[in-house]
């Protein structure tokens, strides 16, 4: 996790509504300077930083349609990281190569607090498989998001600058000045530090895009209207996530959902939202604001960008220290399959 004294900006500075016309000059300088060095890397990506043999794998932190994420420890610093490991032979089936290989050039380019970072990239030769390796004492020392949508509902904790729905902001804010969508806003994605703060991960859907794009892809949940509808679409789909986000962490459910994925979309372009019995008026105000249908009313995408969106309040987990996996869940552990030879060589040639 990236540090905010180092990046000459105190993170109370960037908080959306503190010392807004102060706040807007030193944001302006450190985007400037942190899309100049964004640009240097994405132009020049790294390859092959490290090799499989260099870490002990421990356990399965998750599991997903293209492989799994592993806790590993690196056998000579003795630090712990988050592994991901895609199979390229059912990422190409399925037709999904460029979700990879985008993901993998925007984490080694990007570097923000609230991002888990990407330390090792590689691909292995003798295996089906290829490697993310995401360096995190932090993102080890972390809980799944869900649990704390689960806390925040339970106990109504109070406003702060620090809170989840603030740091999310502060990194679409990072994102979009880059030109990148993030397009996967969930609980699921979202991990919490030592320190109570918000780490957001799994870019497989973020994407760099200078107008529109027009790809379906993300959770049907969070999905804006715009995507749904082929209109193509721009960064106000984030916004939007957000919102399903904020209703969700504060009802315990997302605003719109059903059975099948089509009921979900049709609810969605509705635009009409329920809200709960125990949502405040400043809470209404927000989600109608976010979960606006109309672009040119949507929070986060008018001229006073960011600081639309107000904020919610902290949690810090229970951690023993790094390696800690009692926040996970347990899965199943597998042997990682061996090929003979490499597969599906020339469809990640950029990786």
């Amino acid at each position: 996790m990236a540090d905010l004294p180092s990046q000459g900006i105190d993170l109370v500075w960037m908080m959306p509504g503190k010392n807004s016309g102060g706040r807007g000059v030193a944001v302006k300088e450190f985007l400037a300077k942190a899309k100049e060095d964004f640009l240097k890397k994405w132009e020049s990506p790294s390859q092959n930083t490290a090799s499989l043999d260099q870490f002990d794998r421990i356990k399965t932190l998750g599991t997903g349609s293209f492989g799994r994420v592993m806790l590993v420890k690196h056998k000579d610093t003795g630090n712990h990281y988050a592994m991901k490991i895609l199979d390229k032979q059912k990422v190409v089936k399925l037709k999904q190569i460029e979700h990879p290989l985008n993901e993998k050039r925007i984490l080694q380019a990007i570097n923000f607090p609230f991002f888990t970072e990407l330390e090792y990239s590689f691909k292995v030769v003798k295996l089906k498989q290829i490697e993310h390796t995401l360096n995190e004492k932090r993102i080890l020392q972390a809980v799944n998001f869900p649990f704390l949508v689960k806390l925040e509902y339970s106990f109504k904790v109070l406003n702060s600058d620090t809170s989840p729905r603030n740091l999310i902001v502060l990194t679409f804010e990072y994102l979009h000045s880059l030109d990148l969508i993030y397009r996967d806003l969930k609980p699921e994605n979202l991990l919490i530090d030592q320190q109570g703060y918000i780490e957001v991960t799994d870019f497989g859907f973020a994407k760099r895009v200078k107008g529109r794009t027009w790809t379906l892809c993300g959770t049907p949940e969070y999905l804006a209207p715009e995507i749904i509808l082929s209109k193509g679409y721009n960064k106000a789909v984030d916004w939007w996530a957000l919102g399903v986000l904020i209703y969700e962490m504060a009802a315990g459910y997302p605003p719109f959902f059903a059975d099948q994925p089509i009921q979900i979309y049709e609810k969605i372009v509705s635009g009409k939202v329920r809200f709960p019995s125990h949502s405040s008026s400043d809470l209404k105000d927000l989600l109608r604001n976010l979960l606006q249908v109309d672009l040119t009313k949507r929070f986060g995408n008018l001229k006073n960008g960011v600081n639309d969106v107000c904020v919610e309040a902290p949690f810090i987990p229970k951690c023993k220290g790094p390696g800690d996996t009692s926040n996970f869940d347990d899965y199943e552990e597998e042997e990682i399959r061996v090929s003979i030879t490499e597969k599906c060589a020339k469809e990640f040639a950029e990786f």
